[in-house]
């Protein structure tokens, strides 16, 4: 498989290959994680995408290299996730208040030039009509 390309789905076989897991192990973390949850083709075989991969690679970090069991990686990824979320919502926020701002300044802008014209100009105006 060429690493250069990425493909959309993989099989069980090509996730196992990745990541050095033996398929029962990838069928048992779906039970343990409910948030691994692979589609499966018409025929009923697993596909996985490339999140599920990041899922399984962290999962596999989290148990065999940071030592944590099962329950403590799943409380671990959850904290992760709601993390992501808190992250999300704030970028959000931000962006919003960006947008505020902008409209703000312009709305500024307006009423300062407004100040600056010369009254007498707008009098002189007035009276050509």
């Amino acid at each position: 498989m060429d690493s250069g390309t990425e493909k959309l789905y993989y099989s069980i076989s090509e996730v196992c290959s990745l990541t050095g897991l033996k398929p029962h192990v990838l069928r048992y973390w779906e039970t343990a994680f409910p948030i691994l949850k692979p589609s499966k083709n018409q025929s009923g075989n697993r596909i996985y995408k490339q999140e599920d991969i990041e899922l399984i690679k962290l999962i596999s970090t989290l148990l065999y290299e940071e030592r944590y069991t099962i329950d403590g990686a799943r409380q671990k990824i959850e904290e992760m996730s709601s993390q992501d979320q808190q992250m999300i919502l704030e970028l959000k926020a931000a962006t919003v208040s960006a947008e505020m701002i902008d409209s703000i300044r312009k709305e500024l802008t307006e009423i300062i030039a407004l100040l600056e014209r010369d009254p007498m100009a707008v009098d002189k105006q007035d009276n050509k009509t």
